[in-house]
């Protein structure tokens, strides 16, 4: 199938590199399912955006670590727009913490989000999928799971670090079918999340401080992220899976490296 039969679903594509992912799949001429959990205005308008420049697009709620919701969500789109063909698994959150501030329940909802939102998606969608004998899943990880030496990030990586080898393993799963799955693991990038309400003289001193460590010399941008993705995504990419893809210009701050 070519770009203009594709159907994309983005998890957490309001916002962020979720965002840019979703606009930059949909100039590519796919249809496209931007979903959110609470920010039902930042999705709209993106839609709005979308269709305004000649694309296809809906937005759809559901928490992605409910299965139930992500079924029902899936189902949504396959009335609209037909089944999924290309999903990006970009919903995540994080939680800052040492061994000293670890946290149970903000781990397991961690997990819940970054790992278990992933499986209930991909299960969704591999029926139709499988039927098609064609599929792109991308999941979108993190370089904390390779091993950054940034502080306070170890149990976030975890969930990462998780995601990332079921990626491998789902590749095997699936390969039989045609379906492809690989991963994006993006460094440090200019996002609201990453921000945190950083005043601007904070912000401007992280973002110096962490461009340093890459060989670029500058932190990301979510159009970075969203151009790996769509090479993962494309119809050309047929033979490419269970690839992990570090974009992070070059981050040279590994732990053990």
């Amino acid at each position: 199938m070519g770009w203009r039969e594709q159907v994309a679903l983005v998890t957490g594509g309001g916002r962020g590199i979720g965002r840019a992912i979703a606009r930059r799949l949909a100039r590519e001429g796919a249809a496209v399912c931007v979903n959110y959990e609470s920010r039902a205005d930042a999705a709209e308008s993106l839609v709005a955006d979308i269709r305004a420049n000649g694309g296809r697009a809906i937005a759809e709620p559901a928490d992605v670590s409910d299965d139930a919701a992500v079924e029902g969500m899936v189902d949504r789109i396959a009335s609209e727009f037909g089944p999924v063909s290309i999903l990006v698994n970009n919903a995540g959150i994080s939680h800052k913490a040492t061994l000293e501030t670890y946290n149970d329940e903000a781990l397991a909802r961690m997990r819940q989000v970054n790992v278990d939102g992933a499986i209930h998606t991909i299960r969704a969608v591999m029926g139709g999928m499988r039927r098609m004998r064609e599929g792109r899943i991308v999941n979108i990880t993190s370089i904390a799971a390779i091993g950054t030496a940034l502080p306070g990030n170890a149990f976030y990586a975890a969930t990462k670090a998780e995601l990332q080898i079921l990626t491998l393993r789902f590749a095997m799963e699936l390969g039989p079918y045609g379906i492809t799955v690989n991963a994006v693991a993006p460094g440090f990038v200019q996002t609201d999340m990453a921000r945190r309400g950083q005043s601007d003289a904070e912000w401007q001193e992280v973002t110096k401080r962490l461009g340093e460590r890459s060989m670029l010399g500058r932190i990301g941008t979510p159009e970075d992220i969203a151009n790996a993705v769509a090479f993962f995504a494309a119809p050309e990419s047929g033979w490419v899976t269970a690839q992990v893809l570090a974009v992070d210009g070059g981050r040279m701050d590994y732990i053990g490296r």
